[in-house]
């Protein structure tokens, strides 16, 4: 999940995957009737594109607001400083305008706790270090590469799994990361062939993928915080964000680097910053929709062949020449992570299959 998958995708996939209805998103029929077969494959197809383009512009839109030669706005943190204000304020607007009716009808009423924000924090912090390190990763490598780069999120999924909650992987997603891991350490290589290899980027996609990791697991603690709804925590951790986000600009100089940027006053670039940020907020919608549509391995087989596509997009745009083990080290990541996706899910169906199984370990293995 760039920046907002990044942000919001894990926590959406959680919340979606494990509690009440999201009001945004539209109800199942009921009643008894099916919807047409034509009918839900074109519902369906209209989602997955909708997931593929909000998810493939916002990378776009990111590395051209952190990395831009005409833009050249050297200020990582206040770029993800203002997606994060900008989310606060969506979620505080479609909280006041619950009273509308639908489709706003049923959100939560959003108000600051400071009892609520405290208990938010470490998750908050973490939250920082994962929407940071992801655009900072994408401001030093290449779009085309930024797949490979955070491509350990995986591996880090499987290790903290067994540090943290004492949950053994089968040997056959264990496989499937030895191949994230290769085709990871392939990219690295092959980068540093081609003498585009940034170790900053590198540093920082590990990072993000760590962060994701951890991001998965505070969610789950904090979310009985807010009752469980993903509005309430994606509105605390984004206002959270913000509060510690001015001391770490305030640090590196970021204010004095905005006071000398030359397009503060240019419409065209708060433009760009905002749509920037909707795209950032959107992600989660639509990473619900698809989740809700068609369900969560079907959501991870699509992200991974939306990977693809990006990859594949980012070296035509930018007119890039790519070797034969370059494009190799993708397949890898990209194989690797479908086939621990595909493993992942057939263990979870014998799981759920399987009477004598606790309800606890059913939970755990869908998670």
């Amino acid at each position: 999940m760039s920046r907002a998958q990044l942000t919001r995708t894990g926590i959406l996939r959680m919340a979606l995957g494990g509690g009440g209805a999201d009001p945004l998103l539209p109800a199942e029929g009921g009643g008894g009737r099916r919807t047409p077969f034509l009918l839900r494959a074109l519902r369906i197809a209209v989602v997955v594109c909708l997931y593929w383009f909000t998810s493939i512009a916002m990378v776009f839109l990111n590395k051209y607001l952190l990395d831009s030669p005409s833009l050249r706005l050297d200020a990582p943190l206040f770029v993800t400083f203002f997606q994060c204000a900008l989310t606060a304020a969506l979620c505080l607007g479609l909280s006041l305008g619950a009273a509308c009716g639908p489709p706003c009808a049923g959100l939560p009423t959003l108000r600051l706790d400071p009892k609520v924000s405290r208990s938010v924090l470490p998750l908050s912090a973490v939250f920082i270090g994962m929407v940071t390190s992801n655009n900072l990763c994408l401001k030093h490598v290449g779009v085309a590469f930024y797949n490979v780069g955070r491509s350990l999120t995986t591996v880090f999924n499987v290790l903290l799994s067994y540090l943290l909650l004492k949950q053994t992987t089968s040997l056959y997603a264990l496989l499937a990361c030895g191949v994230i891991i290769g085709g990871f350490w392939l990219g690295v290589d092959q980068e540093g062939a081609e003498g585009t290899l940034s170790w900053t980027g590198i540093f920082f996609g590990v990072l993000a993928s760590l962060c994701v990791s951890l991001n998965a697991i505070y969610t789950k603690k904090v979310l009985p915080v807010v009752d469980g709804s993903i509005w309430r925590l994606t509105f605390y951790n984004n206002v959270n964000a913000c509060v510690l986000f001015f001391p770490l600009m305030m640090l590196l100089g970021e204010f004095r680097t905005l006071y000398h940027f030359n397009k503060l006053g240019n419409p065209s670039f708060w433009g760009m910053m905002t749509l920037g940020g909707v795209f950032g907020f959107a992600i989660g919608y639509v990473t619900g929709l698809q989740i809700k549509f068609t369900s969560p391995l079907t959501h991870n087989v699509s992200g991974t062949a939306k990977a693809c596509a990006q990859t594949v997009l980012a070296v035509i745009y930018f007119e890039e020449t790519k070797s034969f083990l370059w494009w190799t080290s993708n397949l890898m990541v990209l194989g690797g992570s479908f086939a621990y996706t595909w493993v992942k899910g057939l263990e979870m169906r014998k799981v759920q299959e399987d009477p004598n199984v606790k309800s606890d370990e059913r939970n755990e293995t869908g998670v």
